[in-house]
């Protein structure tokens, strides 16, 4: 049997995503934010001094992309996973108002109107939802687009909803009273919509302001609402939002890396001075304020970066200055892990981080970073990390101080580590390196694509000569979720949905596969379960085969043949659980609350090991197992 001993929580940090500006709990001016947890809270920070001014739960919700604020000064947040609307009253408290729309379960954005209403764009279903402030009544506009699952932006002027969509670029205008939609035109030399977003959309004085872009640079398009015309188109802008029109008509956003103050009249840019590093540079709260300062008289050019930190600009100075919040930090859910010779690793979801975990203490080092997908220790003793967005590779030589240049730089002239060695996204189109193996010194990457698309790939990087073999399809128009390796063969489990998950997929079933690293070529695939979308596992088991499990299944192959030998159902639903092999025995994840164990010979019945609620399973060593639930990190003591 198994000791549970817990190791505490190895990841937290901040992670502001929606916010605004808007009066604060004292009646001043105070930047909004939610940031991301279990449960995300609702923050208020003086732009003064960057304190905590209130810090309210939002029960039931894990973060939020969507804040906006009323004319009386009450605050809305729209929430992801549950799909929420939440409301602070000036003087009240958080009130969760529900669902808006009971098929709905992601609010992307919101927006209000001059009566307080609050207009949401939401997933799975691209639809438009109007929240009657005074009646709690709720209006359901429908999608939007057919075909579009996104409404991931989303504003109000004038009696007009403007949405923009995802996986493709349409821009949208609805009539707030009748209903009516009307697509905008695409934006000159936009070409083909298809496989574009229209990831912020803002109107501001009469104009709408729509980046079709992702989370990095790209060109903000401006439209003339009186005209029906675009009329501007500004390069490399950074999200999410840009400012409200200010007292002489201009506004301010991020581009190039530099706050710069909008002129919509003369359609030029003047930079400010404030400029921004790191690979992620987007505000989703950016207003005006007087902060009362010496340096910032008047009124200044306030907002939040996603990390917490707090930048401000006057105008009439060009004093301008980023620093760190009192946000507090919030634990991060583990999305993986993996056990080294003597320590345990710790990769973060959404707001990503790396923490390397004394086994014995729960001791952790964290490291900003990305979202990190998975995470292998060498046999050269270097980490190597699959990284989420763009399928990018790194490895981290932990005998060197750690330095991200893009998440967490160390001192002017530190090395980069982690290094980066691949980006699948341009010629692959690739964008979640979801599976690392070794083998024969090299590293094999599977993965996920990029967009409403199908087909993942298998990567072998060579770090001696720092070159790649890269496959795309190698199980054709499946994406790979699991590998292991042995004897110069790669063995992978696959999944037939796409990047989004939306894209109907064409084939039934995940597969089992084995790669000839040397030759180059697929020796045999097989579906091992039928009907199963996804074989999310493998791994070599002490009896020589290959083991699986693909939902409630777990099963065992012949690695010469692919012949299926074995199979149990041991669970009630299709949750990707993992499997992992100690010398002794297999263990298996089922339903995210159980795993199972089976030991070599010829009954090979699966017993039930440990109950405990728990989304990854890894091993470290002959004799333990890793448990990650929710952000606390578990080891599982196997008595010998």
């Amino acid at each position: 049997m198994g000791t549970l001993v817990s190791l505490g929580t190895p990841l937290s940090d901040v992670l502001l995503i929606g916010g605004t500006v808007a009066p604060g709990p004292n009646g001043k001016t105070a930047i909004w934010n939610v940031s991301t947890g279990s449960p995300a809270y609702l923050n208020a920070i003086d732009p003064a001094t960057g304190a905590s001014l209130l810090s309210a739960a939002l029960p039931g919700a894990d973060g939020s992309y969507a804040v906006a604020a009323t004319p009386d000064g009450t605050i809305y947040a729209g929430t992801y996973n549950n799909g929420h609307l939440y409301r602070l009253r000036p003087g009240g408290t958080v009130e969760d108002l529900g669902r808006p729309i009971a098929s709905e379960t992601f609010i992307w954005r919101i927006t209000t109107d001059d009566q307080g209403n609050v207009y949401g764009g939401t997933f799975p279903n691209g639809k438009v939802f109007r929240y009657d402030d005074k009646t709690g009544a709720v209006r359901d506009y429908g999608t939007v687009k057919p075909g579009q699952t996104y409404v991931k932006s989303i504003d109000y002027a004038d009696g007009k909803i403007y949405t923009g969509s995802l996986p493709d670029a349409h821009i949208m205008e609805v009539d707030a009273t009748t209903g009516a939609i009307t697509e905008l035109p695409s934006p000159p030399g936009l070409g083909d919509p298809a496989d574009k977003v229209v990831y912020d959309l803002n109107a501001r004085g009469g104009r709408v302001y729509a980046r079709i872009s992702t989370a990095f640079p790209g060109p903000l398009y401006v439209w003339d609402i009186a005209s029906r015309t675009w009329v501007d188109e500004i390069p490399n802008a950074h999200g999410l939002d840009i400012s409200p029109i200010g007292a002489d008509g201009s506004l301010y956003l991020i581009q190039n890396s530099e706050l710069k103050k909008y002129d919509p009249a003369t359609k030029t840019l003047t930079g400010t001075g404030l400029t921004f590093t790191g690979r992620i540079q987007n505000t989703r709260s950016i207003g005006y304020a007087d902060l009362g300062l010496p340096d910032y008289p008047g009124t200044s050019v306030v907002g939040t970066l996603w990390r917490g930190e707090e930048f401000r600009y006057n105008p009439q100075t060009g004093k301008s200055e980023i620093f760190q919040t009192q946000v507090r930090r919030e634990p991060i859910e583990i999305l993986s892990v993996a056990g080294g010779k003597d320590k345990i690793y710790a990769g973060g979801f959404l707001n990503g981080g790396v923490s390397v975990v004394d086994p014995s203490t729960g001791a952790a080092t964290f490291n900003r970073f990305s979202q990190v997908e998975a995470l292998m220790e060498g046999s050269n003793g270097k980490l190597w990390i699959g990284a989420y967005p763009e399928a990018r590779l790194y490895a981290y030589d932990q005998t060197q101080p750690w330095s991200s240049p893009e998440y967490s730089p160390g001192p002017p002239g530190t090395p980069d580590n982690p290094t980066q060695l691949l980006n699948l996204k341009p010629d692959l189109l690739q964008t979640r390196a979801r599976a690392l193996a070794e083998v024969n010194g090299k590293i094999a990457v599977g993965t996920v694509p990029d967009g409403d698309r199908l087909g993942g790939a298998l990567v072998i990087y060579d770090p001696k000569t720092n070159t790649a073999q890269k496959y795309r399809n190698v199980v054709q128009d499946e994406c790979v979720f699991g590998l292991t390796a042995r004897q110069g063969i790669v063995y992978g489990g696959t999944s037939i949905v796409g990047g989004l998950s939306t894209t109907p997929p064409t084939r039934d079933a995940g597969t089992v596969f084995a790669w000839d690293v040397a030759k180059s070529r697929k020796l045999w695939e097989t579906v091992p379960v039928p009907g199963a979308a996804t074989v999310s596992s493998v791994t070599f088991g002490p009896d020589g085969l290959l083991w699986g499990v693909a939902g409630k299944t777990v099963f065992a192959v012949d690695p010469h043949s692919g012949k299926v030998l074995t199979s149990f159902v041991l669970g009630n639903t299709n949750s990707s659980g993992d499997i992992v092999a100690t010398p002794d025995a297999v263990y298996v994840s089922i339903d995210l609350n159980k795993i199972y164990r089976i030991a070599p010979g010829k009954k090979q019945t699966p017993t039930l090991f440990l109950e405990h609620a728990h989304r990854r399973l890894g091993v470290r060593g002959d004799h333990q197992l890793l448990l990650t639930s929710g952000s606390e990190l578990f080891r599982v003591d196997i008595s010998r």
